[in-house]
Formats: structure tokens, C-alpha cells, sequence
């Protein structure tokens, strides 16, 4: 929640800097990277959520807080990338994909072990 509430105010930090109303979302190739990082990192939230979840109830709670604050910091890494430079954003956005099929794995072998347990 807070890294959505620190994206979401950049956006209004730039929306402002720029002189670009609401519903406005283009302007200022500055402000459209901010806006765009911003759109990105809420699109992937509840996927990360959910396979943060089902990992860490299913698999381990610690494995899964490890990966889940990785993907967080590979995330607030893409996102300031992404605002300075678009190629900024590839780094990042390769390790945080990589993070989201690591815990899609750990979230079904998890959900495999306490299903198909004798």
C-alpha cells in the first residue's frame, strides 16, 4: 500500500510540475513515463498479491516475505528507472517478472504438497 501511495503521488508531483490536469494523461514525456510506471506497477499488483499470498500460506511464510520485499524493492527500482529513462525500466522489470514466476512456483508447490499428501 505504500509503494502504491508513493507511486500515485509522484504522478501528482509531476502532474503539477507539468501544468497537466486531471483526467489529462499526456503532456510532458516526463510526466507520461511517471504516469505510465505508475499505471504499470497497479497492474501487477494483485498478481503479486495473490501469488504472495498463496506461497506464503501454502509453501512458507518466510521464503515468501523474502521474495515478496525483493519483488518490492525490483518494483520501486523500476518505477524510478522507468520515470528517468525508459530503457531505465528493463532491468528491473526482468528481475521482478523472474521474482513473480519464483513465487508462482513456490505457491504451487506448496498447494501440490498439502493436496496431494497422503
Amino acid at each position: 500500500v505504500l509503494f502504491s501511495a508513493y507511486f500515485a503521488m509522484q504522478v501528482i508531483y509531476a502532474r503539477r510540475k507539468y501544468k497537466i490536469s486531471p483526467p489529462e494523461t499526456t503532456g510532458h514525456p516526463e510526466f507520461e513515463r511517471t504516469f505510465r510506471a505508475q499505471a504499470n506497477c497497479s497492474e501487477y499488483f494483485p498478481i503479486f498479491i495473490s501469488l504472495l499470498w498463496v506461497a506464503g500460506i501454502f509453501f512458507h511464510q518466510g521464503v515468501a516475505a523474502a521474495c515478496g520485499l525483493l519483488y518490492l524493492y525490483t518494483r520501486l527500482r523500476y518505477f524510478q528507472g522507468y520515470a528517468g529513462a525508459a530503457r531505465g525500466r528493463l532491468g528491473p522489470l526482468y528481475a521482478s517478472a523472474w521474482l513473480l514466476w519464483v513465487l508462482l512456483g513456490l505457491a504451487l508447490a506448496g498447494l501440490l504438497a498439502h493436496f496431494l499428501r497422503p
